[in-house]
């Protein structure tokens, strides 16, 4: 089982790893914050995913205690609704059986919806707990996105006079490939992080939520790629990596 699921004590590790290896190029960009953020995030991560993965026995018993609680109350009513001599040996008998079909019809859908609420109690607030930190994972794609956006090696390629608006670029070639190849992997441990979160909680609702996550990492890593290739063209052959 070791190779089958994700862990993540090996998945923080190699996101505090990226971080020490960001600090360590560039230790005063944003890059590095947008890292220690990430890890915070990952912490969350790893607790939601502890919280999803055990059962809350103190909800389940409530529950159940709700749910034998609203069936003893359905039968007293029942009960106490029932003729007290049977039907067909009334005149008016089955006139007055529709209309206790009629209401005792609607308490059982009205019972059958409240069952339907308690018992999916626990699954919702997974759920609302799962989203909450699929949400941050999300917004920190973008921030990624964000730091490489002006990075573009077209520059490097065609240099163009800048304008008092241009951003300032001071990266070497070496350096901008090594800042493009950061982002791309910020970006796959964030899909990553998200993908814990249905390894033991089986929720459509999160899984199209981490699927969300996934596509949107996959298109920005591509994207940055894309760069790099360019990159490719002008940067010096042999170039170290961490």
């Amino acid at each position: 089982m070791q190779y089958r699921q994700l862990d993540e004590q090996r998945i923080l590790q190699t996101l505090e790893r990226l971080r020490d290896r960001i600090a360590e190029r560039f230790p005063e960009s944003g890059l590095r914050q947008v890292a220690n953020e990430l890890l915070a995030v990952g912490a969350e991560v790893s607790d939601c995913v502890d919280y999803l993965r055990k059962p809350n026995w103190g909800l389940r018993i409530a529950t159940g205690a709700a749910v034998i609680a609203l069936a003893t109350l359905l039968v007293l009513v029942a009960y106490m609704a029932a003729p007290e001599t049977p039907v067909t040996t009334q005149v008016g008998g089955w006139k007055e059986l529709v209309p206790l079909i009629e209401s005792g019809v609607n308490d059982i859908v009205f019972a059958g919806i409240a069952v339907f609420f308690l018992l999916t109690i626990e699954t919702r607030m997974k759920r609302r707990r799962a989203l909450g930190v699929l949400h941050q994972l999300r917004s920190l794609a973008h921030v990624v996105d964000m730091h490489q956006l002006t990075k573009d090696p077209e520059r490097l390629l065609s240099p163009e006079p800048d304008t008092s608006s241009s951003p300032v670029r001071t990266m070497t070639p070496s350096e901008l490939g090594r800042y493009l190849d950061y982002c791309s992997e910020l970006l796959s441990v964030t899909s990553k992080l998200s993908a814990l979160l249905v390894q033991y909680f089986n929720d459509e609702v999160v899984l199209g939520a981490v699927n969300e996550v996934e596509t949107l990492t996959t298109g920005l890593s591509g994207k940055i790629w894309q760069k790099i290739r360019m990159l490719g063209i002008v940067a010096a052959p042999g170039a170290n990596r961490v």
